[in-house]
């Protein structure tokens, strides 16, 4: 057995700590080959992939613990899954670690048991990738593979002047999360830390919107931001109601006491919640969707002709201040 003092090999790596990952999907040959096999999605389903890259320091704190870094590795990919209606299936992992890593096999260990719990928790496998090293920082990337029904794919482009705009779960937790995590309010909100750390792809919920919503995607660089892609993906204008935006009660407190903290909220990124549209009369449908996946879903405004995202105050006025538009990744 490799202990952290020796050097440890790419395929000693790979045997120890990725294969059993690999073990029951078919097509992963135990990581034994230089690329797996995926099976004949069927006539009436389609794969859906997509691929995220985490570099730490900039992605996720530096002494966060690693089997969180890996869990959130993996849940920003099926969040993206999740937004065009797909069901998880199987990921690939590239890792490059530090050259001067103190106890690599540590690391390793707890950043496999992280994924192991995801792995059960969501029903998918690790299906191949990569493992180097690197003089700069831990930098991982997954490429997520779903399944979706053919032709049923929600994208960014569908939304039409008419539809309603839906959130799910609550929007802020992430950015505010965040400052919770550098030490900013010592003692207190630990929840939105964890959120931060560990989001919650909604799975269940995206599956079940694709005969009710018209678009869709994830809210991971900041509600404005995003809502911004979807207004220009589908050449019209949003217009959000900003008391409508679900808050966490942890971030209602935040807020309370600075109410400037909200265009953070609104603009912070590392939400992972769904943003999506549906026509008026598919309330129901949404609703009945939520409940089934165990996730609030909350009407937060409208799509109209035009371009652009307002945001309204309780008076229907737009709101001042909304200048961070989100997180930017160069």
């Amino acid at each position: 057995m490799t202990d952290d003092a020796a050097p440890m090999g790419e395929f000693d790596r790979i045997a120890r700590f990725f294969a059993p990952l690999a073990e029951g999907a078919p097509g992963a040959y135990g990581l034994t080959d230089d690329a797996a096999a995926l099976p004949d999605a069927g006539a009436d389903r389609e794969w859906v992939v997509t691929v995220d890259a985490l570099v730490s320091a900039v992605h996720f704190l530096a002494d966060d613990a690693p089997d969180l870094v890996a869990r959130k590795a993996l849940r920003v990919n099926l969040s993206d899954l999740a937004a065009m209606g797909a069901v998880p299936y199987g990921y690939t992992l590239a890792l490059a670690l530090p050259k001067d890593m103190a106890e690599p096999a540590a690391w390793l260990e707890a950043f496999c048991r992280g994924l192991a719990d995801d792995q059960a928790e969501f029903g998918i496998h690790l299906l191949g990738g990569d493992s180097v090293s690197t003089p700069g920082p831990i930098t991982l990337s997954i490429t997520a593979f779903g399944l979706g029904v053919r032709g049923k794919a929600l994208r960014r482009s569908g939304a039409r002047p008419g539809d309603d705009l839906w959130v799910s779960g609550t929007i802020g937790d992430g950015a505010l999360g965040l400052l919770v995590a550098q030490g900013r309010f010592p003692g207190r909100f630990s929840d939105l830390a964890d959120r931060y750390r560990l989001p919650q792809p909604r799975v269940g919920l995206g599956s079940r919107l694709v005969d009710a919503a018209g678009a869709a995607m994830d809210v991971s660089d900041g509600l404005l931001q995003d809502a911004g892609h979807l207004a220009t993906h589908s050449g019209c204008r949003l217009v959000i109601d900003g008391p409508r935006v679900p808050l966490s009660a942890s971030a209602a407190e935040l807020i309370s006491d600075d109410p400037d903290l909200f265009a953070l909220a609104l603009s912070g990124g590392d939400d992972y919640e769904l943003l999506f549209t549906a026509p008026a009369d598919a309330a129901s449908a949404v609703e009945a969707a939520g409940r089934e996946a165990g996730v609030s879903v909350t009407r937060i405004g409208r799509v109209e002709s035009g371009t652009g995202v307002e945001v309204l105050d309780h008076r229907g006025h737009p709101l001042d201040g909304l200048t961070a538009r989100g997180w930017r990744h160069f």
